[in-house]
């Protein structure tokens, strides 16, 4: 596969994004309306929720920016996501410990209603920031009953449910960002073959000789270490695949 260097607003078409985006206005509501100088003094709860909901979003738009570059960066970006997401997700849950507010049961009629409500695909068009505000502000009213309820037992249990949600998403996000770099490499591994590929075109084009193991294009190669460093050699395209070789 070439290597290509395409847009880097993927993120728009994520699910866990949009979601984390809800995550967010829910979190900032709760606390304007919950946290005060009584119960969070000197604000430091408000920030660190607030940060922790914003952080979601921020993290999983700048892992996906740098797929193209970096795997690896893009899971560790994706799992300071999901990290975050549980640390919102303990705070919250210390909130409801503080003010008696019961987890809904598995089973309960408000669990299976609330978890019952999908995000819509996006479709977007030529008009792309303009269409993905209006679809995140969409998705977000379909939740806004529950999120924004002056039920406070609702609205906690609402907002816990939906980073738990947002939490699964990310896990089945870092396993297929996983799959994809076992079976196709990093950033650098894909860099590697495209050189190997040009080498070994530019090689056949000159009339290098052939692999006496393989039959393969060789490239002509550089001792680097040892004795012999900086005479050249003829080495098989396909190393480390296959270990052929000739002198110049």
């Amino acid at each position: 596969m070439p290597v290509e260097i395409k847009s880097i607003k993927g993120y728009y078409y994520l699910d866990a994004w949009v979601m984390s985006h809800i995550i967010y206005q829910a979190t900032v509501s709760f606390c304007q309306r919950y946290l005060n100088k009584d119960n969070d003094p000197g604000g430091r709860l408000y920030d660190q929720m607030v940060m922790a909901a914003r952080s979601a979003p921020a993290n999983i738009a700048e892992g996906s920016s740098r797929r193209q570059t970096s795997r690896e960066t893009e899971m560790r970006l994706t799992d300071v996501a999901r990290a975050t997401l549980s640390e919102l997700l303990s705070d919250f849950m210390a909130f409801s410990l503080t003010y008696n507010i019961e987890p809904w049961a598995n089973g309960s009629t408000n669990y299976a209603s609330f978890r019952s409500i999908q995000l819509d695909r996006p479709n977007y068009g030529a008009d792309i920031e303009r269409d993905v505000w209006l679809h995140i502000q969409a998705q977000r009213k379909k939740f806004a009953d529950w999120l924004e309820s002056d039920n406070l037992d609702i609205r906690v249990n609402s907002i816990k449910q939906l980073i738990n949600r947002n939490i699964v998403m990310l896990q089945k996000m870092i396993s297929r960002q996983l799959e994809e770099f076992k079976r196709e490499g990093g950033f650098t591994e894909q860099l590697a073959k495209e050189r190997i590929a040009t080498q070994t075109l530019q090689a056949s084009e000159l009339g290098a000789p052939s692999c006496p193991l393989c039959g393969k294009p060789m490239i002509r190669r550089v001792i680097k270490r040892g004795a012999k460093a900086g005479l050249q050699f003829w080495g098989c395209s396909d190393y480390p695949n296959c270990q052929g070789t000739r002198h110049t």
